[in-house]
């Protein structure tokens, strides 16, 4: 982990979008503590409150750093909560997708024949579709809510680990440490276990950190088409979507100020996903 870190911290611009994936987890978790206001709370807001410009002070006597939106939500604390969401979303739906795309794909190229045959295929007929597409038709069949939304975004992006599972585990099948151990009395669960997944969760690792992003993106663009949590949940791409209607009329705060936590976010998360991948990358190292 030194020497990992060592590496890491030559490149500013992935130490920069570090700290900022960390101040915004660190932001989220302290959303109940520091938010002026909850925006769940719908009792608690105030239409007379709605659309005001940044700095304004409200009904409860605090600043709208912010602004508020046309439901009267101060901007920041629905932003705080909006992280929440989008991290919960993108860390549980990756964690699931990684589970179960790493457990087909290394189970595929150790079994080999009609197991690796079908699997393999599915994958590859998943992937000719675009995620969105899949992920637009099965919470249009699921209905809204965290727990179908999930389902949707881990049934769009299994497959991406799947794939990349089955060739490090290909790769590592042919190896002569695997077939050593393949000739020894050990249960095939074991050589799977204690072999050829630790050598093929650099690649994962790398894809998780990308699928992540990928995720609070894909989460955000349902929750912006009306697709994604209830109202009464607001994400940031809902968030962004309600005060879409006041982007020409001189309220563009409504929109701006959640799209810009979305892009800092996943443009963060990407960055350290490929300063990851480089140095997990053996022909890039120096």
């Amino acid at each position: 982990m030194k020497a990992f870190w060592r590496e890491y911290r030559e490149n500013w611009v992935a130490v920069v979008a570090l700290v900022v994936v960390v101040l915004v987890v660190l932001a989220a978790l302290t959303a109940p503590i520091f938010a002026p206001q909850d925006p769940y709370d719908l009792a608690g807001l105030d239409l007379m409150d709605a659309r005001r410009p940044p700095g304004f002070v409200g009904s409860g006597e605090y600043v709208h750093w912010l602004g508020t939106d046309a439901q009267g939500r101060d901007l920041l604390s629905a932003i705080l909560y909006g992280l929440r969401i989008s991290l919960q979303m993108g860390l549980v739906a990756g964690a699931v997708a990684m589970t179960l795309g790493a457990a087909l794909g290394i189970l595929s190229a150790h079994l080999g024949g009609w197991v690796e045959a079908l699997v393999m295929r599915v994958v590859d007929l998943q992937l000719s579709f675009p995620a969105i597409l899949l992920a637009l038709v099965l919470v249009a069949v699921l209905g809204q809510g965290k727990s179908q939304l999930i389902i949707a975004l881990v049934a769009a992006q299994y497959a991406y680990f799947a794939r990349t599972a089955y060739g490090a585990a290909t790769a590592e099948r042919q190896k002569d440490y695997v077939e050593a151990a393949s000739a020894t009395p050990l249960p095939s669960w074991r050589v799977v276990l204690r072999h050829i997944l630790p050598n093929c969760l650099p690649p994962l690792i790398v894809v998780g950190t990308v699928q992540v992003a990928n995720a609070i993106a894909l989460e955000a663009t349902l929750s912006f088409l009306g697709l994604g949590l209830p109202p009464t949940e607001p994400s940031l791409g809902m968030l962004i979507a309600n005060g879409f209607p006041y982007m020409m009329n001189g309220r563009a705060w409504i929109s701006v100020y959640p799209g810009i936590a979305l892009i800092l976010l996943i443009v963060a998360i990407n960055i350290v996903g490929d300063q990851i991948r480089d140095q997990f990358n053996p022909r890039l190292r120096r």
